[in-house]
C-alpha cells in the first residue's frame, strides 16, 4: 500500500518530467528536429545529434556542479528520492542547451525563450534566492519532509539516460 506522500511525490515527479521535456507552444519540435511555429531560433537549432549529445554532457556536468555548489552555499539538502534531483538537473541541462539558460523545468511556459531572457525562473529562481522555496524540490531546507541527508549530488546518469520511458521508470520506482 502506498502512502499519500509517496503518491503525491510520484505525481509531482511525473508532472515535472512531462513539463521539463515538453517544449512550450513557441518551440514545438517535430520528429525531424525542425521547429513548427517558432518565433525565434533556439540555441540548439542546427546542431547535429552528436554535437547536441556533447553539449548535453557538458551541460549535465555544469548543472550538477552548480547544484553541488548551491547546496553547499545555502545549507540545503537534496530530496531523499534521488530520481527527483536527477530529473530536475537533466531538465535544467536541456534548457541550458536549447535556451542558453537553466530555466526551471518544473513549470509550464507559454514562451520558454521569453521566460529564459526574463530570468525570474532561471535556476536558482527568485523564490529560491529570496525565500528558500524550490518548486522543483532540488534544494530543500532541513525542515522539509522530503529532505534527505545528502548535501552533494552525485548525479545518477542511469536516471537521465534510461532507455525505458520515464513514466515506466517512475512507476517501477514507486511500485505502482
Amino acid at each position: 500500500m502506498m502512502s499519500i506522500s509517496n503518491i503525491s511525490l510520484f505525481l509531482f515527479a511525473v508532472l515535472s518530467a512531462v513539463n521539463a521535456f515538453t517544449p512550450g507552444l513557441n518551440s514545438m519540435r517535430t520528429f525531424g528536429g525542425q521547429r513548427r511555429g517558432a518565433l525565434s531560433m533556439a540555441k540548439d537549432d542546427g546542431m547535429t545529434e552528436e554535437e547536441r549529445a556533447v553539449a548535453m554532457d557538458k551541460a549535465m556536468k555544469a548543472m550538477t556542479s552548480f547544484s553541488n555548489k548551491y547546496l553547499e552555499n545555502t545549507c540545503t539538502k537534496l530530496c531523499s528520492d534521488k530520481s527527483v534531483p536527477a530529473v530536475v538537473i537533466k531538465g535544467l541541462a536541456e534548457h541550458k542547451v536549447s535556451l542558453g539558460a537553466p530555466l526551471c523545468p518544473c513549470r509550464f511556459y507559454d514562451d520558454k525563450e521569453k521566460e529564459a531572457k526574463d530570468g525570474y525562473w532561471n535556476c536558482p529562481c527568485v523564490p529560491m534566492r529570496e525565500r528558500h522555496e524550490c518548486h522543483c524540490m532540488l534544494f530543500l531546507t532541513e525542515d522539509n519532509d522530503f529532505a534527505g541527508e545528502e548535501t552533494v549530488s552525485v548525479l545518477c546518469l542511469h536516471y537521465c539516460r534510461m532507455k525505458v520511458p520515464l513514466f515506466q521508470k517512475l512507476a517501477r520506482l514507486f511500485r505502482l
